[in-house]
């Protein structure tokens, strides 16, 4: 994500690497180089020019503290002008109402119907929500089945009309549906339309005025980069939306939407969309971004993935089971299968702080625990449940049934046995101990 972009950006701070002091001549030229990054970003021009201006005011207005760097100095005044250029923190989304009412508008092919699926599925099981998917497109073939089989994955009830070509009276005839059966919330899918089709955008404008939205999100496909920019400008001016969602925003290495669109709008960022799976959705925090476009990471965001797959029960089990050293292949597994569920791997990975450009230029897929897997699930239940009676005849054994060698057995039965046995330190007394004592030093 924004990969290109933050390495420019690294470079650009190197040149006041070693400098005393902030100067005019020093700041001119680092950000002479942060306005290229921006620009070749496909940011905005007046968008980065007003940023790099704003980011000389207060460099050349601070005072730069014995123990701060000017580099460090200069990334934490960037750090907090991106965040601001961004919306500054987390835009509210109103879903109060009964019906609260979501209205769905963008490009044709901007991921409409995928994101009305993910963001149904978000407030279902973040927000206790009852939703109901509404198909109004009425237009592109297939796109009420494409609906039908997202609701279905998600658990969600999908109204739909296929026999009426009036999204005005299917949106309004969805809002009785939903009162009789108990739906307190309303996404309604729309066709994807061009900001200079007049019919078409005089529909959507029609369909506002006849159920009277909370939010209406504006969904463009972040990878266009300025013409995002542009058509949500086109849009806005009809629709005057509440916030913009940004799709494909895993596959971004520039950033030029994410950048430009609030400052040239004046509309927030609410949702992104980080991958093709239904839970690949996150709220848009412009700080967390700013913290991973200048590669500190985005542990705040690491940490709640982590707490949504977080069973407290399970917990307590498992960690009773690592005390008397019980720990097994069973619970090394279903580990392994919380992790995946967190999302893209190289993505989760690039949230730890200095991580993300260590690992830039690596493959890392959601294949990466395929062989780890096989061999556990080559195991017999006995085997799994004690790894100790794993013996030669075994393992080669289980080296045939997984399709890999002895040699990678034997490595991760090695491997399994060094967590076990840290684990099993850090639950005890004396390694909790330990671990204050190196505090201490």
């Amino acid at each position: 994500m924004f990969e290109n972009l933050s390495e420019r950006l690294e470079r650009s701070f190197k040149i006041l690497k070693g400098q005393g002091k902030i100067t005019e001549i020093n700041v001119a030229e680092t950000l002479k180089e942060v306005r290229r990054a921006l620009l070749d970003a496909d940011v905005n021009y007046k968008t980065a020019k007003e940023f790099t201006e704003t980011v000389k005011e207060k460099a050349l207005g601070q005072d730069v503290l014995n123990a701060v760097k000017p580099e460090q100095m200069m990334v934490k005044i960037v750090h907090d002008e991106l965040a601001t250029l961004m919306g500054g923190s987390a835009a509210e989304f109103n879903i109060k109402g009964n019906p609260a009412i979501i209205l769905m508008s963008g490009l044709q092919g901007s991921g409409k119907t995928t994101f009305s699926g993910k963001l149904a599925n978000m407030l279902k099981s973040k927000r206790g929500k009852n939703p109901l998917l509404v198909a109004g497109d009425v237009y592109r073939p297939a796109a009420i089945e494409q609906l039908k089989v997202l609701g279905e994955q998600i658990g969600v009830s999908v109204y739909a009309e296929e026999d009426n070509k009036n999204p005005v009276k299917i949106a309004q005839n969805a809002i009785q549906y939903a009162r009789q059966h108990g739906k307190d919330l309303i996404i309604i899918d729309t066709a994807g339309r061009l900001a200079i089709d007049e019919k078409m955008m005089n529909e959507i404008e029609s369909i506002k005025k006849a159920v009277n939205p909370q939010e209406i999100l504006f969904v463009v496909d972040s990878m266009t980069g300025q013409d995002a920019v542009n058509t949500a400008k086109e849009f806005n001016q009809r629709l005057d939306f509440n916030g913009v969602v940004l799709t494909k925003l895993d596959g971004d290495t520039r950033g030029g939407a994410a950048l430009s669109i609030r400052s040239v709008v004046d509309k927030p960022i609410k949702f992104v969309g980080t991958g093709e799976k239904l839970d690949a959705i996150d709220v848009f925090h412009p700080e967390r971004m700013a913290d991973r476009i200048l590669g500190m990471g985005d542990i705040v965001s690491l940490v709640e993935k982590a707490q949504e797959q977080y069973d407290e029960e399970e917990a307590r089990r498992l960690q009773k089971k690592i005390a008397k050293n019980q720990f097994d292949f069973n619970d090394f597994i279903a580990q392994i299968q919380q992790i995946k569920k967190m999302g893209n791997l190289k993505d989760l990975a690039s949230m730890i702080p200095g991580v993300g450009k260590q690992i830039k230029d690596l493959d890392i897929d959601d294949d990466a625990f395929k062989g780890i897997e096989a061999i556990i699930r080559s195991m017999t239940p006995q085997e799994r449940t004690n790894p100790e009676i794993l013996n030669g005849s075994r393992r080669a054994r289980i080296a045939k049934g997984s399709g890999t060698n002895v040699q990678e057995v034997n490595k991760l039965l090695k491997q399994f046995d060094e967590t076990r046995k840290m684990m099993r330190m850090m639950t005890t007394g004396g390694g909790r101990q330990a671990m204050r004592n190196m505090g201490r030093r």
